[in-house]
């Protein structure tokens, strides 16, 4: 008799902690999660901000199935025209709304974004400091890590990348720090992984007229809070301000892999020459992948999802109740709800686990928790949630 499922997860995929949440599902749809005993599950985090438009969302599923009776890949990123890619392009670079942010680099995944702006930065400014936030989170590979802003999530790694410095989100007196030797500030309109926190937009603009005065490219990492996770299709929108370079992955895909950079001409020409193929990729913009994300946009656009995050964040705001929350933070439906410690956050995720509904908590804030659905979740789903949620703070609470 052969291995089971769980078996051979446990021999042969490589793990990532040790200790794994290990659902065994076989089913989604919407915003539910169904595993080998048909327990159904509430995903209320979108397989990390990843399902914003639901799982197996039935446009983007016919969107993958027309483009899978035409071709998969043809040739490395850049040099077959591929309509899949360039009605991507065109769509994103409208949704921008902005005249700069006018050409496309697609990749694999938001940390290959990451590391294609570094590249960029460098490239065009001729300079070699990169400056991050303290508790942000842009990515796992080399480049990627060196921005992130916890020292013990990557000195096991070390050495990593030069010339990286921090500043602290939102704090107007960091940004003397910026200076002729920045080559870029990468930062979040939202810090995600810092427990949803945001700042005001006095201070990025403040932000963006240090880097324009220093000429230093701002590098906005919209791979969490794109494709209308904040309530706007992009989280700069809702400040204001234009980036240098925009960054988007995650809910881009529809639940496929994708990623991008965005940029303008004159800074997207500087990866073409000296070297040529300078900056190149195998997979990114895979015509599958495009396809998939430009019925995602379609979709957001169409079913006029954006107009409908501000309410839904209102509900769970004013449902979610409970003596053990110590503060409840958010904008649209990105949302941190805040507890005593990770004690008390891995108890309610554990708890609801078992009434049905998945939850998280921050890798750099772990006495909150995590609340990111599916943008298409609809009121009665929010009640059904928070009422989870509470059954489950309450088990919680009468414990402590």
């Amino acid at each position: 008799m052969g291995l089971t499922h769980r078996q051979l997860f446990q021999k042969h995929m490589a793990p990532t902690s040790d200790a794994p949440l290990a659902l065994e599902i076989v089913n989604a749809e919407h915003i539910y999660l169904t595993d080998t005993s048909n327990k159904k599950y509430i995903d209320l985090i979108s397989g990390i901000a990843v399902s914003n438009v639901g799982h197996r969302n039935p446009e983007v599923v016919q969107a993958i199935k027309n483009q899978l009776d035409q071709y998969m890949h043809l040739m490395v990123y850049g040099e077959y025209i591929q309509s899949p890619q360039v009605l991507l392009a065109e769509a994103l670079v409208n949704s921008t709304k902005t005249k700069t942010l006018n050409q496309v680099y697609f990749t694999n995944s938001g940390t290959e974004a990451v590391e294609g702006a570094m590249k960029l930065a460098k490239r065009y400014t001729k300079r070699t400091e990169m400056i991050a936030c303290f508790n942000a989170y842009h990515g796992a590979s080399q480049g990627a890590l060196s921005l992130a802003g916890d020292e013990g999530f990557k000195n096991s790694f070390r050495p990593l990348l030069p010339d990286i410095r921090h500043i602290r989100h939102g704090e107007l007196q960091d940004l003397n720090a910026i200076t002729h030797k920045t080559a870029a500030v990468f930062i979040e309109i939202v810090a995600g992984e810092a427990g949803i926190r945001t700042a005001s937009e006095a201070y990025f603009k403040a932000l963006r007229a240090r880097c324009s005065e220093v000429g230093c490219l701002l590098i906005i990492d919209e791979i969490q809070t794109g494709f209308g996770r904040t309530g706007t299709f992009w989280a700069f929108q809702s400040k204001n301000i234009i980036p240098d370079v925009l960054l988007t992955a995650k809910g881009m895909g529809g639940g496929m892999p994708i990623g991008a950079f965005m940029a303008s001409e004159s800074l997207m020409q500087s990866l073409s020459y000296d070297p040529v193929l300078g900056h190149i990729t195998t997979f990114g913009g895979h015509p599958v992948s495009c396809a998939a994300s430009l019925a995602t946009l379609q979709y957001i656009e169409n079913n006029r999802l954006l107009e409908q995050v501000g309410a839904k964040h209102d509900l769970f705001k004013e449902l979610l109740k409970h003596p053990i929350i110590k503060e409840f933070r958010g904008i649209g439906l990105m949302i941190a709800v805040e507890m005593q410690d990770f004690k008390t956050v891995k108890a309610v995720i554990d708890e609801c686990i078992q009434l049905g509904l998945i939850t998280d908590w921050f890798l750099f804030c772990d006495n909150s928790l995590r609340i990111a659905p599916p943008l298409v979740i609809t009121q009665e789903e929010i009640k059904m949630a928070c009422n989870i949620l509470l059954q489950a703070m309450d088990k919680v609470y009468q414990a402590i």
